[in-house]
């Protein structure tokens, strides 16, 4: 079976309800898509937790090497990551409370998403989260 995103309605409620996004990949390069999206969600009242090793601090948050090092409630998994390397992230994502996988506009994975279907979680491919925030909800 193919992947396939949620309803706008499901999508809405998930936008609705969720407080906080952690976002893997958030550079620290204001000029970088995951950068401005994710300013943008925090502008819009989300707390962002950035997912970097390679970063101390993004849009004035502690940055996290991996998603399994935060340990408060994350309610979206926000990722920007190329395609490949969503079927990794989705492991770590399986280690998190989270129960709601999101891959920015062009980041799709087959394997990520049955497994992450397969262990309860709401998944959404190839939609950015900005854009739907705007349009959806």
């Amino acid at each position: 079976m193919a992947w396939e995103n949620p309803s706008n309605e499901v999508i809405r409620n998930i936008l609705d309800e969720a407080k906080t996004i952690a976002v893997v990949g958030l550079s620290d390069n204001p000029e970088r898509t995951s950068y401005q999206v994710s300013e943008a969600m925090q502008k819009a009242g989300y707390k962002i937790i950035p997912v970097n090793p390679k970063v101390d601090e993004v849009l004035g948050e502690k940055a996290y090497a991996r998603l399994s090092d935060i340990e408060e409630k994350i309610d979206i998994i926000n990722v920007f990551r190329r395609s490949e390397f969503l079927p990794e992230i989705a492991k770590e994502a399986l280690k998190t409370d989270c129960k709601v996988f999101w891959a920015q506009q062009g980041v799709v994975n087959e394997e990520a998403y049955h497994l992450l279907k397969e262990n309860g979680f709401t998944v959404i491919m190839d939609l950015c989260i900005k854009v739907a925030h705007a349009v959806i909800k």
